[in-house]
């Protein structure tokens, strides 16, 4: 999806430098600190907090190599739109008071590089990116354990953080001076029930992949996250800081609740067989998602499904589709602009043997026709 193909992938852009690792440890290590730290920037904003608004959030998720990062980046270029950034990590505690302090201090310009990833999207600290985990994770410390269910549902209560998170989307928009909070969260699809309950007028923007590309993404993603870990063992602690257990050493499968697929997946990944764990993936997941919708009316309407492929080929009429479903506005010109950069990316050649691509064709056979595809067609 990006507009220029990616460089060969090297560990080296594991590296983490001594001083993040420092501000990290500094950040994560003491979260009373930072509870305090949070409540003395509450009570410094005052009512200019309480005016905050927060209108029809908006969360793109689903399963990693779908497609969210690009739409991310798609909607925060819009004048409307705020998100949290590279750069807001690792005090995410408090969005307002941080950004502030980085107004004030000089610093060079920063030169976009290409991201771990080597998927061709090209980062700097101020580009959008997937910040909230790292919050979600202090409230719900079980949020990764994959041998219980992951999901929160409409009668999940947590009162403090429904309250600590409105006020720390209200000051992200206002440190931005933005109208509307868009957040990329892979994790949040276990959390739809939750987040419509508590914000009845969001919207959900959830992409959908052909699974045969989509397991070729995950398995080269964890191959480089691995090879990166080992290489330089710090950035495994950064990761788990920032609430990232896609890949890599600490990889760990999202359980939608319902059926006995995550231990499937992980006694494939245990014995080797990497494309039958994410073809069980990639089934559980979004097929709970169908069989959630099917049960809930109101969150149906709230969630609207993209198919990669779609978006690759008829770029216009589906972020038109996709911004109208979210209330974004982009005027003819913006929306070609966000269109050239969507295409299926070329470094995928045939990236499975005939017989591994019949097998995972198999293997999520049901949940793919559920989404129309033509079970057989890569």
């Amino acid at each position: 999806m990006s507009s220029s193909a990616p460089r060969a992938p090297t560990a080296d852009r594991f590296a983490i430098s001594a001083g993040t690792r420092l501000f990290t440890r500094l950040c994560h290590s003491y979260p009373g600190l930072w509870d305090r730290l949070e409540r003395l920037e509450t009570a410094s904003l005052g009512d200019r907090l309480n005016g905050i608004e927060i209108d029809k959030p908006v969360y793109v998720t689903g399963l990693a190599r779908s497609g969210t990062t690009i739409l991310l980046e798609l909607m925060a270029g819009l004048a409307e739109v705020a998100t949290h950034r590279y750069r807001d990590f690792p005090p995410v505690w408090t969005p307002y008071l941080w950004n502030r302090f980085l107004e004030l201090v000089p610093r060079p310009a920063a030169q976009p590089h290409e991201r771990p990833h080597a998927d061709g999207i090209e980062i700097t600290p101020e580009s959008p990116e997937a910040m909230e985990e790292t919050l979600w994770m202090r409230f719900f410390p079980a949020s990764h354990d994959p041998r219980r269910s992951n999901v929160l549902d409409r009668d999940t209560q947590n009162d403090a953080f429904a309250e600590f998170y409105r006020r720390h989307i209200r000051k992200l928009l206002l440190v931005r001076s933005r109208a509307r909070y868009v957040a990329k969260g892979n994790y949040n699809i276990a959390r739809l029930g939750y987040l419509h309950e508590l914000f009845p007028d969001a919207r959900f923007v959830v992409p959908v992949r052909h699974p045969v590309r989509h397991i070729a993404s995950l398995m080269r993603q964890h191959r480089q996250f691995s090879e990166g870990q080992h290489a330089h063992p710090a950035s495994r602690d950064y990761l788990r800081a920032v609430g990232h257990f896609e890949f890599g050493l600490d990889r760990a499968p999202i359980n939608m609740g319902g059926t006995p697929a995550i231990p499937e997946v992980l006694a494939h990944w245990q014995s080797g067989d990497e494309a039958a764990g994410w073809a069980a993936c990639w089934s559980h997941l979004y097929g709970a998602l169908l069989d959630q919708l099917e049960r809930d009316d109101r969150l149906r309407q709230a969630v609207l499904l993209v198919r990669y492929e779609d978006l690759n080929v008829r770029p216009e009429d589906e972020l038109r589709r996709i911004l109208d479903h979210c209330s974004l506005h982009a005027d003819r010109s913006r929306l070609a602009e966000m269109a050239a950069r969507l295409r299926e990316p070329d470094y995928y050649q045939r990236p499975f043997e005939p017989a591994d691509e019949r097998r995972i064709v198999q293997a999520t056979a049901g949940t793919m026709s559920r989404y129309g595809y033509e079970v057989g067609k890569p």
